[in-house]
C-alpha cells in the first residue's frame, strides 16, 4: 500500500493506545555511551529470558541469515548463558569499524536515532522483553538492538552505509523524512539478499524474530526486487508479519542505490 501519510508507522501505531512503548521518545539531554554504559541489574527471569532467544535464533539463522551476518555473529561473541553488557559490544564495534553504543530508555524519536548513526553510535536499549514477547515484540528491546543489529555493524561496507544514511536523513525534511524511514524499515530492519545459495535474510528486524525468521522466506510472503525508488513509498505496519519485503543482489547495489536516490533528492 502506497502511504501519502507524513507520520511514521511508529507515531501511527502508538495513536491506537495500546502499547507505550511505540510511542518515540525524544532525548532531553546525553545518554552514557561506551565504557560509562552500566550493567543493569538483571532478574534471573531476564537472564533466562536471554537464553532462549539466543538458543532458538542460532537454531534457527543457519542457511537462513546471509554469511555477512553469521561472520559478524561471531564477532560480537555474545555470551550463550547471560546477557551481555553494552559496553563490552561496543568495544567489538569499535575495534572492527569504529563505532561505539550509546544506552537509550527505549525507542527513539527519528531525529534522535539519525543522529547516533551519522556519527556512528548505535543507540542501544538495555532492557530485555517480557516472556510473553518471545515470539515477537513490536518494540525494539536489547535483544532486538544487540543481537539483531550489531553484527551487520561489524561489516566496514555495511558500516559505512548506515552512518550515511544517519547523515542523509538529517538533511531530509518532511516527506524525505518518511521516505528515508521506509527505505531503513524495508533494508536494514526488514531486508533480503539474493545470494549463490538462495535467498538469504540480513535486515535485523527479522533476524531477531524467532516467527519473522521463519515466516520470510515462505510463500506467504511477496518478495519483490530492490527499487528505492518504489520502497520510500511503499507503507508499512508494525504490528503484523511482513507480507511484503524486496530482496538485493548485493550490499554495493544496497548502498550505491540509496546513493543514488539521495542525490536525486539533492540530499547527498
Amino acid at each position: 500500500m502506497k502511504s501519502n501519510d507524513d507520520r511514521s508507522a511508529y507515531e501511527k501505531a502508538a495513536e491506537t493506545g495500546n502499547d507505550p512503548r511505540v510511542v518515540p521518545i525524544r532525548l532531553e539531554g546525553p545518554v552514557p555511551e561506551a565504557g560509562a554504559i552500566p550493567y543493569p541489574d538483571y532478574s534471573e527471569t531476564d537472564q533466562e529470558t536471554w537464553r532462549i532467544l539466543y538458543r532458538r535464533q542460532m537454531e534457527l539463522l543457519p542457511g537462513r541469515a546471509c554469511e555477512e551476518y553469521l561472520e559478524g555473529l561471531g564477532m560480537m561473541k555474545f555470551p550463550a548463558d547471560r546477557i551481555p553488557a553494552l559496553k563490552d559490544a561496543g568495544k567489538v564495534l569499535s575495534r572492527a569499524t569504529g563505532w561505539q553504543l550509546a544506552r537509550i530508555p527505549g525507542l527513539l524519536h527519528e531525529k534522535d536515532f539519525f543522529a547516533f548513526l551519522a556519527r556512528r553510535v548505535f543507540p542501544s536499549t538495555d532492557y530485555i522483553r517480557p516472556r510473553h514477547e518471545l515470539d515477537y515484540t513490536p518494540a525494539p528491546d536489547m535483544f532486538h538492538d544487540l543481537f539483531g543489529h550489531t553484527p551487520m555493524i561489524t561489516l566496514p561496507a555495511f558500516a559505512d552505509f548506515y552512518q550515511r544514511i544517519g547523515q542523509v536523513a538529517l538533511k531530509a525534511e518532511g516527506k524525505n523524512r518518511r521516505r528515508i524511514e521506509r527505505f531503513y524499515w524495508f533494508t536494514v530492519e526488514f531486508g533480503l539478499i539474493r545470494t549463490s545459495a538462495g535467498m538469504r535474510i540480513y535486515g535485523n528486524g527479522i533476524l531477531s524474530s524467532f516467527t519473522e525468521v521463519q515466516h520470510s522466506l515462505t510463500d506467504a510472503v511477496e518478495v519483490r526486487r530492490f527499487d528505492p525508488a518504489e520502497i520510500v513509498e511503499q507503507d508499512y505496519d508494525v504490528w503484523h508479519l511482513q507480507p511484503l519485503l524486496y530482496a538485493i543482489d548485493s550490499f554495493e547495489q544496497l548502498a550505491d542505490g540509496f546513493d543514488s536516490w539521495a542525490r536525486g533528492e539533492r540530499l547527498l
